[in-house]
């Protein structure tokens, strides 16, 4: 037997044992070392996605941990590969699929909200969704590769260059690490956060950050841009009042990429798209190519890492990093350390 933390009911989790499944054809049997902590996991953790998640849930899928065991017909990874997976499962006959958008597959299952995840001593999941990490690269960092290839995606979506004006409407964990790597592409960044702690992290990292509260985000923008507005804005807030900020700190033909999950419609002004010929995008997950680019960035330093990780738990204390993690401002990414309270642990 071995533990995972589960879901079983609004804001109630436990850490059971559990019986591992012995990888089928195909199959990889991990070692999950680190787990991060999403904002997708705390709507599950909240109730509201109760009609998709059937409790008692195994959560997770931010992860790195080692191959424990390779199923048969698996090819290329032996026990002790240092690993990352992309948490992606999809059909291929659907109309998205054959399209050749099959990463948002009609009939997705995301693992981890979909099937298990990973926040476990072991876990099995598909082959294919295995993305190699270099030696070199701790697994506590690496565990910030799936939010790094989130942001790797949103930034090709956004179509963002080298050169252009960019700003970035909410400081989270995804927000920083969209500026960081628009940053990467040649952008020059800001970032708009009420947090002081978020800001002061990401002012750490190098970047330049707004406060709205006591600043007009708007004039700033055009006083920085020499009055021709931002060329992208990202909105990562899932607030109403990002949405305005992004859409009016656009210049001519500005792009807006909507990143955050908001719950309910907002309204928007359309009138700014129409006087200014604006587009706006969706960015929704990832594919390989959004992985292994985040594998470098992630290895490299270009993400700084260990300054986003405020806190390592152990899984029986998930519960907890949960609840510090709704208060939001003053915390960052926490990471599961599945490694611990292994006794008992089999492969």
């Amino acid at each position: 037997m071995t533990l995972a933390v589960r879901y079983t009911a609004a804001r109630t989790l436990d850490t059971a044992p559990v019986e591992p499944s012995e990888p089928g054809p195909g199959e990889v049997l991990l070692a999950p070392a680190y787990v991060g902590i999403c904002g997708t996991d705390l709507h599950i953790f909240h109730g509201d996605m109760d009609a998709r998640v059937a409790a008692p849930a195994v959560l997770g899928h931010e992860m790195a941990g080692r191959v424990v065991k390779v199923g048969a017909g698996v090819e290329g990874w032996r026990p002790g590969d240092a690993v990352t997976v992309m948490p992606l499962a999809w059909d291929g006959t659907c109309p998205a699929c054959r399209a050749g958008n099959s990463h948002i597959c009609q009939n997705l299952n995301f693992i981890g909200i979909d099937s298990p995840g990973a926040m476990q001593q072991r876990w099995t999941v598909p082959a294919d969704t295995l993305i190699r990490l270099p030696d070199s690269l701790a697994l506590d960092k690496a565990a910030l590769v799936e939010p790094t290839a989130v942001a790797v995606h949103d930034v090709a979506r956004a179509g963002v260059r080298a050169g252009e004006r960019v700003v970035v409407v909410g400081g989270g964990p995804v927000g920083i690490l969209i500026a960081l790597v628009a940053r990467a592409a040649g952008a020059e960044v800001r970032v708009v956060e009420l947090s002081a702690h978020r800001r002061k992290l990401a002012e750490e990292s190098g970047l330049v950050t707004w406060d709205p509260a006591a600043e007009d985000v708007v004039e700033a923008a055009w006083e920085w841009t020499g009055g021709a507005g931002a060329d992208v804005a990202f909105e990562v807030s899932g607030a109403a009042a990002g949405v305005d900020t992004a859409v009016e700190v656009l210049g001519v033909r500005g792009r807006l990429c909507l990143v955050a999950i908001h719950p309910r419609p907002r309204e928007i002004n359309l009138h700014r798209f129409f006087w200014r010929e604006l587009t706006l995008v969706g960015a929704r997950l990832y594919d390989r190519t959004d992985f292994e680019r985040a594998v470098e960035l992630v290895a490299d330093g270009t993400i700084p890492a260990e300054r986003l990780i405020s806190k390592v738990v152990p899984l029986t204390e998930a519960q907890a990093a949960f609840e510090a993690l709704e208060g939001g401002g003053d915390v960052m990414k926490i990471l599961v350390d599945c490694t611990s309270d292994t006794e008992g642990a089999s492969a």
